[in-house]
């Protein structure tokens, strides 16, 4: 066994995972790859947004197939026991296994980064097979060639993490990366030796693999190929399985089946079935807590790298995002790797890219409130978003003045909402109600699980925020154009939308709290807001 050639590592990482009290067995992907691995010189990249299990799956691949470590403990008990093909690749495979997120002591350079990987399995090489007489300064590929002419025909299995990862770092250039390409390509494309390259990493190929370098390689996208959709990310089956091995092992649980929904949901594989954030909800059970986990392990102003070149250009689409909307984008599958991303579409395809943004039917969304509190952060954060900057900071006075009913402050930061010509205060659309509503509550959010009621029915909106804790004061809102806020109270009288409020919350809080009937009159006349708050009885 050496660092990389046969590793033992891959098969520790992967029992442990095993192990744990909310493991999912995803081990019948295995059977996508037994064809490959026996046809030869096959090739395959599976791209995901971070924190979607691709390095779980590359340990998976190389324990099960790897002869280094006997694996027949762990996978004899896994799903992938009962498949024909089990015991003809089960540990039969010499596996080459290279995480490329690694890096040296005091990296600096490519030069560095690319010795070490090359350095280290020369020396594998060396060890493993010595009659092939490979010398330390031979290319890795001359090498492979070495071992394959003077070991009868020996094939490997290349198992590559992140191979992307070296993109992201601040000393490599433009001509860096395509040293990076070259190398990956000398090393696999048209080599008897390979087997089966098994690739992943969250950027697809195609954006940095100019002329065929490396159009060996069958790419697996979750925006763009159904195959593999399965294997990553958690399904609703497969979530309803967990959360029930959760309500068995907690004494006193803390979330809800509903809970990790909201929070973790919303992306979609290209067949249309619902995908959550496997590592997010993993946290989530381990810790009792919904909470930000997924998104927590970069900064906020990770998503604002993306937009910052074209603020402008998109403002007002996220505008509508962050309140709910979905806004049409042709998502190409860019990647931010460079500071060029200027047009709204190589800016939200990008986003989808890295997870951000779900992809669905032509359209883009934020889509879950793991990501949606990045996003609300951010536009507390950044002046250069302009109106949507400022109404959310207004967002947390605006809150405070509903909740004391003062209208005059209310109609205070509408007015001043309106006077930013704000594009989307134009009132013409639903949606476009639905986005101001959503910027001057902004803060609420914190407080408050908002939703947007009956999109189909009379009035132009109709919001319930429905509280967190018991004790606050529940909201229902109703803005009507060219009526005044006591027609718009009205409305929510009428709508008896007050027992439907109670209703949801019956089941999930023992509400003692008001509610409070909240009615925005704006006249297009005039171009004034009056506001009406009302404490609804019985």
């Amino acid at each position: 066994m050496g660092i990389f050639l046969n590793s033992a590592a891959p098969y520790s990482l992967y029992e442990s995972e095993v192990k744990k009290p909310y493991f999912v067995d995803k081990s019948l992907m295995l059977e996508e790859l037994f064809l490959p691995a026996e046809t030869g010189n096959s090739h395959i990249c599976i791209t995901r947004p971070r924190r979607f299990g691709k390095t779980v799956m590359a340990n998976m691949v190389s324990a099960f197939f790897s002869r280094g470590v006997d694996s027949t403990e762990i996978f004899s008990k896994l799903k992938i026991a009962e498949s024909t093909g089990y015991k003809k690749h089960l540990n039969t495979h010499d596996v080459i296994r290279i995480d490329f997120s690694r890096m040296p002591r005091n990296c600096n350079s490519y030069d560095k980064y690319i010795e070490r990987i090359e350095r280290i399995l020369i020396q594998d090489l060396m060890e493993a097979y010595p009659k092939a007489d490979i010398q330390e300064e031979d290319a890795v590929w001359d090498s492979l060639d070495l071992v394959y002419e003077r070991y009868g025909c020996q094939r490997f299995i290349f198992v590559f993490d992140e191979w992307d990862c070296i993109f992201h770092k601040d000393f490599i250039t433009d001509e860096d990366k395509k040293k990076y390409i070259s190398f990956l390509s000398s090393l696999l494309k048209d080599k008897a030796y390979v087997l089966l390259s098994y690739m992943t990493g969250i950027l697809p190929i195609a954006k940095y693999s100019s002329g065929s370098e490396l159009n060996m390689f069958a790419e697996y996208t979750m925006v763009s190929e159904e195959k593999f959709s399965d294997a990553f990310g958690f399904t609703e089956t497969e979530v309803d399985m967990l959360y029930a091995r959760f309500l068995k092992n907690t004494g006193k649980p803390l979330l809800s089946r509903s809970g990790l929904k909201e929070w973790y949901d919303g992306y979609h594989a290209k067949g249309g079935e619902r995908i959550y954030n496997p590592r997010s909800v993993v946290m989530a059970l381990t810790n009792n807590n919904l909470g930000n986990y997924w998104t927590s392990s970069g900064p906020y102003d990770e998503i604002y790298y993306y937009i910052e070149k074209n603020v402008a250009g998109v403002r007002n689409d996220l505008a509508l995002m962050v309140s709910g909307e979905s806004v049409e984008a042709k998502v190409q599958e860019y990647a931010a790797t460079s500071m060029e991303l200027t047009t709204r579409e190589e800016i939200f395809s990008a986003m989808v890219v890295y997870g951000f943004l779900s992809s669905e039917e032509g359209k883009v969304r934020i889509p879950n409130r793991e990501l949606m509190e990045r996003f609300d952060e951010m536009l507390q954060k950044e002046p250069s978003l302009g109106y949507m900057y400022r109404l959310a900071r207004e967002s947390k006075r605006m809150l405070e003045a509903t909740l004391h009913g003062d209208t005059q402050v209310m109609e205070q930061i509408l007015e001043y909402a309106h006077n930013t010509e704000t594009p989307l205060l134009s009132y013409n659309h639903e949606i476009e109600l639905s986005a101001i509503v959503n910027l001057v509550y902004l803060s609420a959010r914190d407080q408050y699980r908002v939703e947007r009621e009956d999109k189909a029915g009379k009035g132009y909106v109709d919001f319930i925020f429905y509280p967190i804790r018991e004790s606050d004061d529940a909201i229902i809102l109703e803005l009507k154009v060219d009526h005044t806020p006591d027609e718009a109270i009205a409305q929510i009288k009428e709508k008896e939308y007050a027992l439907r409020l109670k209703e949801k919350m019956a089941a999930k809080i023992h509400h003692t709290g008001r509610i409070l009937a909240v009615g925005i009159g704006y006249d297009k006349g005039t171009k004034k807001h009056r506001c009406k708050v009302e404490e609804l009885k019985g």
